[in-house]
């Protein structure tokens, strides 16, 4: 009796999902900042659903948890925004200027 109370024990201990109620952030964080400093262009454009089932493949917990990484992931692939150009600023050269003549003495 006592060996299988320790065996389904083991077995709902082993269901659990350790990735529930993190948020995205908080996935990225524990699993993914180890390697990459931020989620900035880990998606590169990648449709949804394959990268969805990468990361279950390889790095998720469970589908949900691969969503909801996905969707961070993809929310951040964007460029970050352009700064404005500052008031007064000289705007870049087009083409270098030419070498000066050397004068022979």
């Amino acid at each position: 009796m006592t060996t299988l109370a320790a065996v389904l024990t083991a077995t709902v201990a082993a269901a659990q999902n350790l990735d529930a109620g993190k948020s995205p952030a908080k996935l990225f964080a524990d699993g993914c900042a180890t390697c990459h400093r931020t989620p900035r262009g880990l998606a590169k454009g990648r449709f949804s659903l394959t990268l969805t089932w990468f990361l279950k493949d390889h790095y998720a917990t469970s589908s949900d948890s691969a969503k909801a990484l996905a969707a961070y992931l993809e929310s951040v692939d964007e460029p970050p925004p352009r700064a404005a150009a500052k008031p007064g600023a000289k705007p870049p050269r087009s083409s270098p200027r030419p070498p000066k003549a050397v004068q022979s003495q």
